[in-house]
């Protein structure tokens, strides 16, 4: 069954117990994909997965979550079974950004919640600044919104960041794409993600993968892994986050990206962030777990999440009696 929504392809998939729908969106270079819950006119939510990762990230989560909304997750360009950007193009927030537009134009929301894991929280955090008026509310999974680099170190980002993608172009024309087996590309996927457990694992396979002959390919486009070439301060990030006017919601986990991936110097940056959102009284809570808990773990973050939208979104604020 497909159904036509200004651009938007919906068909329905059997092989997901709760009623699921494919999406598709046409954009300049292909179409971005993703997956459907909750009824059609339910209370729209946006659903926006880490680096590397893919839409179903959010698999074990939304069934868990407030039925009266509408979910909609998708694969950002490059990764499930979204399109590549085009050659010689680089993946930055504003690019991530942009397609939330088309999306957004595309399902014909006026207004809508965000949950954004990771690389999808910085995501959120961004079109939330530059698009106030769209959004209601906002969950950060072990996300902070934005990502600050310190100002002396931008240059060399962004040098690394050209240097690197006239690397790969080099070398993929003159290389091909590794095959794995379906084992293989488990084994390789866990050494690279390892707080991720077995059963996550297949979750993002199922859109991770792509058959090629003799075997399996990584789905996601290599240039991900280049520098981002668009960085920001902690100033621009702090002025952005100023613009946000959408309830937020920042959930860490205990063992998640600051304890993992950020480095000293970045640590403070992180600080001053998640000061801003409680000098302008969001909530900033802590659980435990690993930067994939929603996924590994999603009854610890469920009810968090829930209990926002219900608050924020879903039950109407009452007008105070004069």
């Amino acid at each position: 069954m497909m159904q036509a929504i200004k651009g938007a392809r919906h068909f329905m998939t059997s092989t997901v117990k709760q009623a699921v729908t494919e999406l598709s969106v046409p954009v300049p270079w292909g179409e971005i994909r993703g997956k459907v819950w909750g009824p059609e006119h339910g209370r729209p939510v946006l659903c926006l997965h880490g680096w590397a990762d893919n839409c179903g990230t959010f698999n074990k989560l939304i069934p868990l979550l407030p039925k009266e909304c509408r979910y909609v997750a998708v694969d950002l360009a490059g990764h499930g079974l979204s399109s590549h950007r085009p050659p010689g193009v680089f993946y930055t927030f504003p690019s991530y950004v942009a397609d939330v537009c088309r999306v957004v134009s595309a399902l014909q929301w006026d207004r809508f919640s965000i949950i954004g894991h990771s690389m999808g929280g910085n995501v959120a955090g961004m079109y939330s600044a530059l698009y106030p008026e769209m959004v209601d509310a906002v969950v950060l999974l072990d996300s902070y919104g934005f990502l600050p680099t310190d100002t002396k170190a931008i240059s060399q980002a962004m040098k690394q960041g050209i240097d690197g993608l006239l690397q790969f172009e080099k070398k993929s024309a003159e290389k091909k794409e590794k095959t794995y087996t379906y084992e293989e590309a488990v084994k390789r996927l866990s050494e690279a993600q390892p707080t991720l457990s077995k059963e996550s694992l297949y979750i993002l396979l199922e859109r991770g993968l792509v058959q090629s002959d003799g075997g399996v390919m990584f789905s996601r486009d290599f240039r991900i892994n280049l520098k981002n070439i668009a960085r920001i301060s902690c100033e621009q990030s702090v002025e952005m986050q100023s613009r946000i006017q959408a309830s937020v919601l920042v959930i860490l986990a205990e063992d998640g990206f600051e304890k993992l991936f950020a480095e000293s110097e970045q640590k403070k940056l992180i600080s001053e962030i998640l000061q801003g959102y409680r000098d302008r009284n969001h909530n900033v809570v802590t659980v435990p777990g690993d930067h994939h808990v929603h996924l590994n773990n999603p009854e610890c973050v469920a009810p968090l999440v829930s209990d926002f939208l219900h608050s924020n979104v879903l039950e109407p604020k009452k007008t105070p009696k004069l």
